[in-house]
């Protein structure tokens, strides 16, 4: 095998898994493609994806002492990483004494392939009803219909990009309908990142007009005020002229 033939291997520079997989892998939340994709990368880039994918080509077995050992201490760090990038709850879930990592990504594989169809019926209930006005930001909204798109996608029941535009702009809220009809317009529809970038843009122009318009009316107000004093010390000079003569006056009939 060719990562056996050294005692030296690249899975060995890695210190922490996570810097590397930074998401948790969770039964609530599904996110298995992508947990799945980054391992596989990871796995793929220091020479263990055997561990835990057969490679196509029928490769040599350990046969010395010292490749068995290192086989068996390479697959003991997979398993690590495994263990170490999902939830408590999994890992109760498939943990079993002297467990491979390929038998414990197997296991993994196969919990989120159990129960496909009714998986599919919630997530496709949870997608159609997401609209933006239960998020705080733009952002926050496209990162949820992307996270569903990507679960329906674990269950059997991937979402085209087409739909999921579509889905993206029929939950906009009113002051994104120009925004809205320019994406539903453009033929072909935009990319699904393309889009996001429109909506992220055009919440940034509604910030500032909104920013522009607050300021605009402290301006406002302040000058509103400034004017009223203003009016108030003309009045007052205007009047006690008017007393002072009045004293004079009586002052010399006297």
């Amino acid at each position: 095998m060719s990562d056996n033939k050294s005692s030296f291997h690249p899975a060995f520079t890695v210190s922490n898994i996570k810097s590397n997989i930074p998401i948790t892998l969770e039964l609530d939340n599904v996110a298995y493609s992508t947990w799945a994709e980054l391992f596989k990368i990871h796995a793929r880039s220091h020479k263990v994806l055997n561990h835990i994918i057969a490679p196509k080509k029928k490769v040599a077995a350990p046969s010395t002492d010292e490749e068995k050992e290192l086989w068996s201490t390479l697959d003991a760090l997979v398993l690590g990483w495994i263990y170490s990038t999902i939830s408590k709850d999994l890992l109760q879930t498939i943990i079993e004494p002297d467990s491979t990592a390929m038998e414990a990504w197997e296991r993994l594989r196969d919990i989120f392939r159990d129960n496909q169809n009714s998986r599919a019926v919630t997530l496709e209930q949870e997608f159609s009803n997401t609209k933006m006005e239960d998020f705080p930001n733009a952002l926050a909204y496209c990162q949820r219909l992307k996270s569903l798109s990507d679960q329906l996608k674990d269950v059997g029941a991937p979402v085209d990009n087409n739909r999921l535009v579509l889905q993206l702009v029929a939950g906009l809220t009113e002051s994104y309908h120009g925004v809205a009809t320019l994406i539903r317009q453009s033929t072909p529809l935009p990319q699904f990142y393309q889009a996001r970038s429109m909506l992220t843009l055009e919440e940034s122009g509604l910030a500032r007009k909104a920013a522009h318009s607050a300021t605009a009316m402290v301006a406002g107000s302040t000058r509103d005020t400034d004017f009223g004093a203003d009016s108030g010390s003309v009045r007052g000079k205007n009047k006690n002229p008017k007393k002072n003569g009045g004293g004079r006056k009586q002052s010399g009939g006297g």
